[in-house]
């Protein structure tokens, strides 16, 4: 499969999952919380360095995989637009501490699962 391909339909697949799971958060009542974003964002990040750090190791000249997987569907699961627009709606209505703890969760949990799944593959 063609690298460009693969990235055009990993990254279909992971708009339409991101898609999928925003409408799932929605049927339940979770509060102001970005809950959807930062779960689709973390669950992301653990894909993506699982997949890095395993196929360093064991699948070399796997491109069209990586691009499809690692790039296309993880970078269109997750979503640093919305992560950036529900900050600015929290800081725009004076939820300031919630829209830190909002970037401190994710940055700090995105960073955290990325060296426990690439220690583990």
């Amino acid at each position: 499969m063609n690298l460009w391909l693969a990235v055009f339909v990993g990254g279909g697949l992971g708009s339409v999952a991101r898609f999928a799971q925003s409408r799932l958060f929605q049927r339940w009542d979770l509060g102001l919380f970005p809950w959807a974003t930062l779960v689709a964002n973390l669950a992301a990040t653990a894909l993506l360095a699982w997949l890095v750090m395993r196929w360093q190791v064991n699948l070399p000249g796997r491109e069209q995989w990586r691009a499809l997987l690692a790039v296309g569907f993880c970078g269109g699961f997750s979503t640093l637009s919305t992560f950036s627009y529900e900050n600015y709606v929290l800081l725009r209505d004076g939820l300031t501490g919630m829209a830190l703890l909002n970037i401190a969760i994710s940055v700090g949990a995105g960073i955290l699962l990325f060296h426990l799944f690439a220690r583990s593959a």
